[in-house]
């Protein structure tokens, strides 16, 4: 899944080094009405950012290779959402719930966690929050979030106390939230730890192999169920916990991931895109006639920035000895997701594309926490991440909604959400997706008409599959088979839960 960012809520551009600066002085009339526009669109979006909910492509009822156990607590139990029903979240209402993140940041577990805890609350759930970090570790970022939280009326827990365990003991639904948060049970819980288990759903957006640690996930055998982002993670896992940990999945639910209203809504209105593409590609320093292929993930070895770079230069190359007519193409890259002081491999990147004298060509972007403004600027999405991929890249889905192309690998949950031909183009990771990719970009950048097909296909699938309300009515057949009925609890226990 794509970052965020961490450090800045506005939008932020830099191009190579070198941040442009507006000149506000030479602008003309329409330039302040562009300007106005996507201030004010900006911040609407980062204010209503939080309450994005999941849309789903599908949910599984039952997964390939589960053990017996697992398939047959799956096996058709969720039935295809009925097109009457908008929302499939009513039942959580008068529900305490807990939700549970490893950490409060402009990173995707987090920000999915929020979206969760504001479509909950929504539908009338009593949803509290847990951080499991130290006091120390706060930042102005988690505190701000955290404000977000609370004027969406979800109270914020301490990790630990007796207060925590209290509320954690009469909830009736716990969400655990990220294989790292399985570090908060042993931390906070000391009985009962088996009773609350059995109401927890653990959330795992995790593909990464450092994250099959028996300290981390030893608990999850014990939880009433596991909600996962795509089939290849969920297979991933199940087969990882088996082989490496000799541990057994619980009932697992695939659910993938989709796009909010506020994203919809912007990516729906044509003038508003307009005006967001005019303004970022004047302070990219780009003419609306220039194909901008680009990456938005947090800048790692992982998402694969190196490669499409390389990949880009073998582009520019093929098109330079390929086009019939000679003629003048302006093709440019856009990596999105750097930080505002550069590590180690952006470094690389960047001293890339200086020795290859392609710093014009190149544009280096801050991280943000709305990604709507560059959706409306660029051409084609590449979601370039490496190894066994994206557990699912919500991005992807995004870049569909505003009819783009999306050129993937072919790995993790990008398989499960590109049609080969249709919506994007499959490449394999590593080196050897390198020409494939480069192949890619250039069939592209030469035939216009299939760039605008291949965009408004994505966006029919977004339109079928990858909706709020699709997300809402799955994800609600999955709590009506995990929560308990409220008419079986002690009537003690709800009386507490009322107070």
């Amino acid at each position: 899944m794509h970052q965020r960012g961490q450090h800045r809520q506005e939008t932020e551009v830099t191009s190579s080094s070198k941040l442009p600066m507006a000149k506000p002085a030479l602008l003309s009339r329409n330039h302040y009405v562009a300007v106005i526009a996507f201030l004010i669109l900006c911040l609407t979006a980062v204010l209503a950012f939080i309450s994005r909910s999941i849309s789903s492509c599908t949910l599984s009822a039952s997964l390939p290779g589960l053990t017996q156990r697992a398939a047959s607590s799956l096996h058709d139990q969720v039935p295809e959402e009925s097109s009457s029903q908008a929302n499939g979240l009513e039942l959580v209402r008068g529900k305490s719930i807990v939700l549970v993140s490893h950490e409060l940041s402009l990173t995707g577990g987090p920000l999915l966690l929020m979206e969760l805890a504001v479509l909950l609350k929504r539908a009338g759930g009593d949803v509290k929050w847990i951080t499991n970090q130290k006091d120390t570790e706060r930042n102005p970022t988690s505190q701000g979030l955290e404000a977000k939280l609370i004027k969406n009326g979800i109270q914020i827990l301490l990790p630990r106390g007796s207060q925590t365990v209290e509320f954690v003991k009469l909830a009736d639904l716990i969400v655990l939230n990220t294989a790292v948060a399985g570090k908060w049970i042993d931390a906070t819980l000391s009985d009962n730890i088996s009773e609350i288990l059995k109401k927890t759903l653990w959330w795992i957006h995790e593909m990464r192999g450092h994250y099959f640690k028996l300290d981390l996930v030893k608990h999850l055998p014990q939880v009433g169920a596991a909600m996962i982002d795509s089939y290849a993670t969920a297979d991933y896992w199940k087969n990882r916990t088996e082989e490496r940990l000799s541990i057994t999945m619980p009932p697992t639910y695939v659910v993938h991931l989709g796009n909010s209203k506020e994203l919809t809504e912007a990516s729906e209105d044509v003038l508003a895109r307009g005006l967001l593409r005019q303004h970022v590609r004047e302070n990219l320093g780009l003419s609306d006639s220039d194909i901008v292929f680009a990456i938005i993930n947090s800048v790692s070895r992982g998402k694969g920035q190196d490669l499409f770079l390389k990949s880009f230069v073998t582009a520019l190359d093929l098109i330079e000895k390929t086009s019939p007519d000679k003629r003048q193409i302006n093709l440019h890259a856009a990596i999105v997701g750097c930080d505002t002081t550069p590590n180690k491999y952006e470094m690389e990147l960047r001293s890339f594309v200086a020795e290859r004298k392609i710093e014009h060509l190149v544009h280096f972007v801050n991280k943000t926490m709305n990604v709507i403004p560059y959706l409306a600027a660029i051409d084609v999405l590449v979601q370039n991440s490496q190894a066994r991929g994206e557990c699912f890249g919500r991005i992807t889905i995004e870049a569909m909604a505003f009819q783009l192309p999306v050129l993937g690998t072919a790995a993790g949950g990008t398989k499960e959400i590109i049609v080969n031909g249709t919506t994007g183009l499959l490449h394999p990771v590593g080196k050897e997706g390198m020409p494939i990719l480069a192949q890619n970009m250039v069939q592209l950048v030469n035939n216009a008409a299939f760039r605008a097909s291949m965009g408004r296909n994505g966006h029919g699938r977004v339109q079928e599959r990858f909706l709020e309300k699709h997300m809402a009515h799955r994800i609600g057949q999955v709590l009506q088979k995990f929560l308990p009925n409220k008419n079986q609890y002690p009537r003690s226990f709800s009386a507490h839960k009322l107070l």
